[in-house]
This record gives structure tokens, C-alpha cells and sequence, in this order.
């Protein structure tokens, strides 16, 4: 799901399935969950470019990280969540939300 480059993560959601199992509208802003093993902390600041379903478009996010699964347990992935922030956050979590619009909460994760 996701590939790191220098400091870059990369989070490329290509169908509305990966993004409800993702995106976190619960996070005040909207948040986003990132599968890494890369070692983070709550409240660092990270930067990822991360894409929507149907866009090739990659759209660059920075917020703080707000939880984290340090190692895999049952069906939840080893990551870290961040609360977006930023004009481009607020994009984000506005077309995230639109494309996840009416859809159930079932959610499975992969990596």
C-alpha cells in the first residue's frame, strides 16, 4: 500500500474498498491510516502523498500522527493514522467523504 522515498511516503488508494479501510472520519479534520513499519511517534509531523480512487493525481498531506498499531494483530496491519491538516487536507477528507458517501462500515484491511 504504501513505498517509501527519502522522507516520502507514498499512499496510493486505488479503489473506494481501500480508501473506507483507510480513511478515518472519526479524526477531528478526517484522518488517514498509512500500513508502514516505519518507526513514528505520536505528535511527529509526517508527510505523505497519498491518491483517491479514480485519480492518478497524487495529493500532498502533512498532519501529526494520532495513533499507532506498532505491530500487526488479527486483521488490523501494522501503521500509523494522521490527522490531516492544511488546505490539501481539507481536500482530501471533502473528496474522501464524498466518495465513501452512503457507504457501510465494513472494513478489511490488507497489505
Amino acid at each position: 500500500m504504501q513505498a517509501k522515498m527519502g522522507g516520502i511516503l507514498q499512499l496510493n488508494i486505488t479503489d473506494r474498498t481501500m480508501l473506507q479501510a483507510s480513511y478515518m472520519p472519526f479524526i477531528i479534520d478526517g484522518g488517514l491510516f498509512i500500513a508502514s513499519r516505519q518507526a513514528v511517534k505520536l505528535g511527529q509531523e509526517c508527510f505523505i502523498l497519498a491518491t483517491l480512487p479514480e485519480q492518478k493525481q497524487k495529493i500532498p498531506l502533512t498532519g501529526k500522527v494520532v495513533w499507532i498499531n506498532q505491530r500487526q494483530t488479527g486483521l488490523k496491519p501494522q501503521g500509523f493514522a494522521i490527522q490531516l491538516s492544511g488546505d490539501k487536507g481539507a481536500y482530501y477528507k471533502a473528496e474522501a467523504e464524498k466518495l465513501l458517501a452512503g457507504r457501510t462500515a465494513q472494513v478489511s484491511y490488507t497489505i
